[in-house]
């Protein structure tokens, strides 16, 4: 496996752009991201926005009228079959383009998904082009790709698109677990080909722009012009490593922007970042989960919920490591009784020990660690909605009974689900990361889970002792001095 220095020899290395002027810059546009994010571990690369889990034309406006730079909209669509994708989509653009009309805001769409390359495209990207042009009358000229998340390992050189560490090297994400994904599997590493490949043929590779990583960071009134160039919702793939590297791209984005280009992006977590000029923010501290549970249903409660429905190997890890640290009462739930028909009393029995045991220590639910998968991919799907239902039940029970100090959520549509249907979150705001980077911590705005921290963590992020980490942090008895 190459090493990040050999993957980078001979690339020169960019001017530093000033975060502050980037955000002042922003700022002055005026515009909004508008961030339809398929899963919530999107919000783990920024701070202090308004998250909400519906889209109705109250929602949205409540968000934008908090006068941040980015409402991030959970439309958990990696969850969904692509009919159902493509109608949720179709709401929100249409719901925000209304609510953004009404204020006279003008908005920038991010289809915000997996860095890993999983979730419905280029479906998601057809359809906001469409609304927007339907709606506003001008057509979309580029769709722009950057998966790239520094942070958990993603960098995309040469069009080329890797997952690794650098002290471990990377692989083309082609050859990762990810790729074999039961329902968004793939076999392309050059994002090219990743297109042509996802498209059916309908996009081929050699219509697909890039923007080389040298040319991203020595020359950017060429990246401008590329993207000034684009036309008719041509993809572009383009050259990331380093939060600079985005924030090149941002300024480059506004330049083409200001020339008169529309685009819409598709995007891993960081890129949202860098489009509205925040710096990374620093990973909260215990006082600030004391301030989020004063005066809330978790003020005085001892034990924490951490709820774990991915299956990918990192996940696996991180969940023995947490275990073998701080021994939580640990419940599986076992797959086969979960889809069995004496499934709902399976449940019951085990939110209710879940309840009880919460009183005097933390608790983790899990799925069985081995993956049930049906015969295709509808099929796969189905049997991941049977599961993630059941551990909703788990916390919607679990919740009436006994408000849990803290609730972690780990996997992506397990934190949708989590959110929106265990703890009833409509709105919240995202108050940053627990761990550099990575790992997203929500404040309820108001409603069942006012008070309850909710962390969003994602399957594939994170080192063998991340979740432990996160845990420790979360179940600190009082704030730093």
């Amino acid at each position: 496996m190459p090493s990040l220095d050999e993957l980078l020899a001979g690339r020169p290395e960019g001017l530093d752009v000033d975060v502050a002027a980037l955000a002042d810059r922003v700022a002055a546009s005026g515009r909004v991201l508008l961030v339809l994010d398929d899963d919530p571990t999107g919000t783990q690369s920024v701070a202090d926005l308004p998250v909400l889990m519906d889209w109705t034309l109250e929602s949205l406006g409540w968000a934008l009228d908090q006068h941040r730079p980015a409402v991030y909209v959970m439309t958990n669509t990696r969850s969904l079959d692509p009919a159902e994708a493509e109608q949720r989509n179709v709401e929100v653009a249409r719901n925000a383009l209304a609510a953004a009309a009404e204020r006279g805001i003008e908005l920038c769409f991010v289809s915000r998904s997996d860095s890993t390359l999983r979730g419905h495209f280029p479906l998601e990207t057809d359809v906001l082009a469409r609304e927007i042009a339907a709606v506003t009358g001008r057509p979309v000229d580029g769709v722009l790709l950057v998966p790239a998340f520094g942070d958990a390992g993603r960098v995309t050189v040469d069009g080329v698109h890797y997952t690794g560490a650098p002290g471990g090297g990377f692989i083309p994400v082609g050859e990762s677990e990810f790729a074999r994904d039961a329902t968004f599997g793939y076999a392309s590493s050059d994002l090219r080909d990743w297109v042509a490949e996802k498209s059916e043929g309908r996009i081929p590779a050699a219509k697909v722009a890039a923007i080389d990583l040298t040319v991203l960071r020595t020359a950017r009134a060429e990246v401008a012009r590329i993207l000034g160039d684009l036309h008719d919702g041509q993809p572009v793939v383009v050259d990331i490593v380093t939060e600079n590297d985005l924030r090149l791209l941002a300024e480059a984005v506004l330049d083409a922007e200001d020339a008169g280009s529309v685009f819409v992006v598709r995007a891993g977590p960081p890129f949202p970042r860098a489009l509205v000029g925040q710096a990374p923010h620093p990973p909260l501290r215990p006082d600030d989960l004391a301030a989020i549970r004063q005066g809330g249903l978790a003020e005085d409660a001892r034990g924490g919920l951490v709820v774990v429905g991915s299956h990918v190997a990192l996940t696996t890890s991180q969940l023995e490591a947490l275990v073998s640290r701080r021994n939580p009462l640990r419940i599986e739930l076992d797959v086969a009784a979960v889809l069995d028909e004496g499934a709902d009393a399976y449940v019951n029995g085990v939110a209710a020990r879940a309840a009880a045991a919460l009183a005097e220590e933390d608790v983790v639910v899990s799925t069985s660690r081995l993956r049930v998968d049906g015969a295709g991919k509808d099929e796969s799907l189905a049997i991941a909605r049977r599961v993630s239902t059941a551990l909703i039940e788990v916390v919607q029970q679990v919740l009436a009974v006994r408000p849990p100090r803290f609730v972690v959520a780990k996997g992506g549509i397990t934190s949708s689900d989590v959110a929106a249907r265990g703890l009833g979150i409509t709105r919240a705001m995202v108050r940053g990361p627990m761990l550099p980077g990575i790992v997203s911590l929500w404040e309820p705005a108001g409603g069942p889970a006012r008070g309850i921290p909710y962390v969003v963590f994602a399957g594939n992020v994170g080192g063998p002792e991340s979740l432990a980490d996160v845990v420790d942090l979360l179940s600190a008895a009082d704030p730093t001095p």
